[in-house]
């Protein structure tokens, strides 16, 4: 059995997630790493009593800390696990840099509470919106996003999630004009107004992109233990992780081909979704339906990982 690990991204997040995992030293050991880092209380941000979760700013961090925090424990309790690639979108990217080896735990936390500040900046400054597009007539799409653009629409093409699902962002004036015209042409089976903090992997995040270049320009990164395929190039990160993640923030996910090339190149058969929600395990399955999924969200859901697949009390 081969496993290519999932890493969810930004709008995931549910409020209460890993407090269940805080009794595990490890776990809370990676939390309070993160809230120094990040400079805030994550287990407060985590129960989410204030609504305060979904700022990208507080988001960014503390999704990221639960799923190292999870990957952590999953190395001490299941050493021998075979992982033959891992996928993040977007910013579970960074969970799959330090779990591939490629960087050290308190490097990435930094860099994820920096990222999260410069994309909050950005979303700030302007109303944005996204829509998830089912089941898209792909082609007529983008040739009708390149013609708004023409008419200096800010709307792009910003996920392609698989084949059965793209998202569109930018301003919300303009992603609401791209939704209308899907609809009366028939373009897509349903469209969906994503409730988000901002219109990510497009051009509106240019600024923060330029900031995290400057950021990332002296970190040191190793050579991978585990292949990470890369949103940006659908290809495994080698020696590029600082100008992909930088360039990661104003152009379009490739999730889906991400998947392809883990199935095609890494002969996975298995994949293991790290992160509160099972989307990306969706997503997987609409790419190759013979993929089996598992999923760990919450501390039932690990240790029955842990038993069931590898016969060891969690």
């Amino acid at each position: 059995m081969s496993y290519g690990i999932l890493f969810s991204g930004q709008g995931a997040q549910k409020a209460g997630m890993g407090l269940d995992f805080l009794d595990d030293d490890l776990f809370k050991e990676t939390i309070e790493k993160a809230s120094l880092a990040s400079q805030e209380d994550l287990v407060a941000i985590l129960r989410d009593e204030d609504g305060e979760l979904d700022k990208t700013i507080n988001v960014q961090p503390a999704l990221v800390a639960f799923e190292i925090g999870i990957f952590r424990m999953l190395k001490r309790d299941c050493p021998h696990l075979n992982i033959s690639g891992m996928v993040g979108l977007s910013l579970g990217e960074y969970s799959a840099m330090y779990a591939s080896g490629s960087l050290d735990l308190e490097n990435t936390l930094s860099l994820v509470s920096d990222r999260a500040r410069y994309m909050q900046e950005d979303a700030d400054q302007i109303e944005n919106g996204m829509a998830a597009i089912l089941k898209p007539k792909l082609n007529d799409i983008e040739v009708l996003v390149q013609g708004l653009q023409k008419q200096n629409k800010r709307v792009y093409i910003a996920n392609y999630n698989s084949p059965k699902q793209v998202v569109i962002a930018g301003e919300k004036c303009s992603v609401a004009l791209a939704s209308k015209q899907i609809k009366d042409q028939d373009l897509a089976k349903r469209i969906i107004m994503l409730k988000v903090n901002g219109a990510f992997h497009t051009p509106l995040f240019n600024n923060a992109k330029t900031k995290m270049t400057k950021r990332l320009a002296n970190m040191k990164f190793q050579e991978s233990k585990t292949p990470v395929i890369s949103n940006t190039t659908a290809l495994p990160f080698s020696g590029n992780w600082r100008e992909i993640m930088a360039k990661q923030l104003t152009v379009p996910t490739h999730f889906g081909s991400c998947i392809q090339y883990l199935v095609e190149h890494e002969q996975i058969d298995q994949t293991l979704e790290i992160g509160p929600g099972k989307v990306l395990s969706s997503f997987a399955r609409q790419v190759d339906r013979h993929l089996k999924c598992s999923h760990i969200g919450n501390y039932a859901e690990y240790q029955t990982f842990v038993e069931e697949e590898h016969g060891i009390k969690g």
